[in-house]
């Protein structure tokens, strides 16, 4: 009997970020979808389930030629200057 706890997740964001995942492997490496990346890679990692979006994810940092730890030294440079992602105060952050 397989283990429950191997068994695949459904993320309640999955839906979302599958589009999203799926716009980073049209677009260019803007700073925007560099930070994006960043995000979904971080939200994803260690995720039991959401296979496709992982995939997605691993395929544009393959095609912008990255490796993590050179998107997020790039990402923490973004942030750094600040100014990327305009919250309005109606509006909650979507780290989770």
């Amino acid at each position: 009997m397989a283990n429950p706890e191997q068994k695949e997740q459904q993320h309640p964001r999955a839906g979302g970020d599958r589009l999203i995942s799926e716009r980073l492997l049209q677009g260019e490496a803007t700073d925007y979808h560099l930070v994006e990346l960043g995000r979904l890679i971080i939200r994803y990692q260690g995720f039991p389930g959401a296979k496709d979006i992982q995939a997605n994810l691993k395929a544009a940092l393959d095609r912008w030629q990255l490796t993590e730890a050179e998107l997020f030294e790039q990402t923490r440079a973004i942030h750094q200057r600040g100014g990327l992602y305009k919250v309005s105060s109606n509006k909650k952050d979507d780290w989770t």
